[in-house]
């Protein structure tokens, strides 16, 4: 397919991964879309490690995308899987859902209360959302939907027909075990047993599938019974396809055609790698959790080759995504951050951001604590430096991909005022619209806001952060009342500063003023200019200008800190200063 569009970002990690796939796919597929390929397990909340195991291949197949390539994003829901254990943390959800452990996952109940038809449908909702308002575009694909309609069912008899080898390839690693250790958190979905044999829990089946006097068999089915995976097949007649199996759970026994059968699946080590050839996947990643010897992408990769005469596709191993200060109170029910939680509080394009300026192999955090006005300080920064011309080609490429798709542009803040302080007076006006406003068009009279429209959504997000995500005794409460004790024990000095600074008020009735005046009323009383900068201050200055700080603050919310003090006057508005400063 010739190239329409060569994309400018060639300084990036996503770049050089396109160059990769574009000449793989050419070489493998010529002629054919690109395929790139994410998978999920709708097991509960579909967390923000997860998200990288999307972002990743989303990111390079954008870049394809803007090259004038056809390019499909696969994304599996494998909403096939067993329902492996009760989560906790999800409301109305209880001991007593232990009777689905074994189902699938699009055979267990939604949560109470959710309008989904059932748990994998109500999980994958959310993160359909999120996806949307971070502009990835996918093509979904239900595994249930593919097992129980036969689409693999050429698939399933090729590899029951070739059981003894997919065994030999697993024996393989079978024999030379790592030393045990502590499973890590896995960010791809993986088959139950596969779990509970890394955990050493003595699960009937094997973690590479159902092994007993019949012999070795990938492919488990679901009980005609009680619907669970317990199952152990007894016997399967190649010729016939003809399987019998008995079920652990409730006794159920049945013998059927598997070339009629679709009440069941390959196991995970063997269901990866079908994939691949059956999608053609040419790029897809996977977590660090499977760079071990023996995990499901090293064993695919042999299994994918000869069993099923495909090729592994290419990707880098990504590394965790972490979390900094989540609420207890908001975290999503079942105790992991979604990314339905990060966009609540930050905007898509930040989001964005933090998985395209990182490498894969790099671990980065997500800011739920005060670091996200430190983060957001950071990218209007680097906003302000690509409009003028002064950023360095990779953050150029970073903030290209965090702004827009192939598609166009993501919706934006038109106006992009500083997080911090539409947090700082959301936390003040606690959320009151005609307040946010006077507050805001306040800022810059020079350029007064006209209607809250113009901030949306990061006020929504700043909003939101200050409800979610501040604790209670961190809230700005403005005093009704001047402390009058405090105002009566001030020595002079204390009384100049006051006064010296609502002198100043209507003078300075801005952002931009007010920050002038309450950095130089020390300065004036030490006998300097309030333009006087810091290398023509004496180190005491700062000592001064923190002291006085420290009075305003106790003076307005009762405490030593809070919201940047320009911000905090502006919200208290002048008549109020005055008076709680004992004018």
């Amino acid at each position: 397919m010739p190239i329409v569009a060569q994309s400018t970002e060639t300084t990036d990690w996503v770049s050089r991964f396109a160059d990769e796939v574009i000449e793989e796919s050419e070489r493998r597929a010529p002629g054919k879309p690109v395929v790139v390929a994410s998978g999920l397990s709708p097991s509960g909340p579909i967390h923000l490690g997860n998200l990288r195991e999307v972002m990743t291949p989303h990111l390079v197949a954008d870049e394809v995308r803007r090259r004038g390539h056809e390019v499909r994003h696969l994304i599996s829901w494998d909403d096939y899987d067993r329902f492996r254990k009760v989560p906790g943390g999800i409301e109305g959800v209880d001991a007593s859902w232990a009777e689905h452990i074994g189902r699938p996952l699009t055979a267990v109940p939604a949560p109470p209360g959710s309008a989904h038809p059932n748990w994998a449908e109500h999980f994958k909702a959310a993160m359909v959302d999120a996806l949307a308002e971070l502009g990835v575009e996918f093509d979904p694909i239900s595994q249930t939907e593919q097992y129980t309609s036969g689409a693999y069912r050429e698939q399933i008899l090729h590899a029951m027909k070739h059981r003894a080898d997919i065994d030999a390839i697993l024996d393989q690693y079978r024999t030379k075990k790592a030393p045990a250790k502590k499973p890590q958190q896995a960010q791809k979905p993986l088959d139950e047993a596969e779990v509970e044999a890394a955990e050493g829990s003595g699960a009937a089946a094997e973690d590479d599938g159902s092994s007993g006097s019949a012999g070795y068999f990938p492919y488990k089915p679901f009980c005609g019974g009680c619907g669970k995976d317990l199952t152990t097949v007894t016997a399967y007649d190649d010729d016939t396809t003809e399987l019998t199996y008995t079920c652990t759970a409730c006794g159920f026994s049945e013998t059927v055609l598997l070339s009629e059968f679709n009440r069941g699946k390959l196991v995970w080590k063997v269901d990866w790698p079908m994939r691949w050839a059956y999608e053609g996947v040419i790029f897809e990643p996977s977590g660090v959790d499977h760079s071990s010897p023996g995990s499901s992408f090293q064993v695919g990769g042999q299994i994918v080759d000869s069993i099923f005469g495909g090729k592994q596709p290419i990707g880098p191993m990504y590394a965790f995504v972490g979390i900094s200060g989540m609420a207890k109170m908001s975290s999503s029910k079942g105790g992991v951050p979604t990314a339905a939680d990060a966009l609540k509080i930050m905007e898509p394009q930040i989001l964005r951001w933090l998985y395209a300026r990182r490498r894969p192999n790099q671990s980065f955090k997500i800011a739920f604590d005060q670091e996200i006005q430190r983060l957001y300080d950071e990218w209007d920064k680097l906003d302000a430096k690509v409009t003028d011309g002064s950023a360095l080609p990779a953050d150029i490429a970073a903030h290209s991909r965090a702004v827009r798709t192939a598609g166009g542009e993501l919706p934006r803040t038109a106006r992009a005022l500083p997080y911090r302080t539409l947090a700082s007076v959301a936390d003040i006006t606690a959320g009151a619209e005609d307040q946010t406003l006077r507050i805001l068009s306040e800022l810059d009279p020079a350029d007064p806001l006209t209607s809250l429209d113009e901030v949306r959504p990061r006020l929504d997000k700043a909003e939101a952060w200050i409800n979610t995500q501040v604790p209670a005794d961190q809230r700005t409460i403005v005093r009704q009342e001047p402390d009058s004790e405090l105002i009566k024990s001030l020595d002079e000095q204390g009384w100049q500063s006051l006064r010296l600074l609502v002198d100043g008020l209507a003078d300075n009735w801005s952002l931009d003023g007010l920050s002038h005046l309450v950095y130089g009323v020390p300065k004036i009383q030490a006998g300097f200019s309030a333009d006087a900068t810091a290398k023509e201050l004496p180190p005491e200055i700062k000592v001064a200008q923190r002291t006085f700080f420290a009075l305003l603050y106790h003076l307005l919310v009762g405490r030593d800190t809070g919201p940047r003090l320009p911000t905090l006057l502006l919200a208290v508005g002048q008549e109020r200063v005055r008076a709680l400063l004992g004018e």
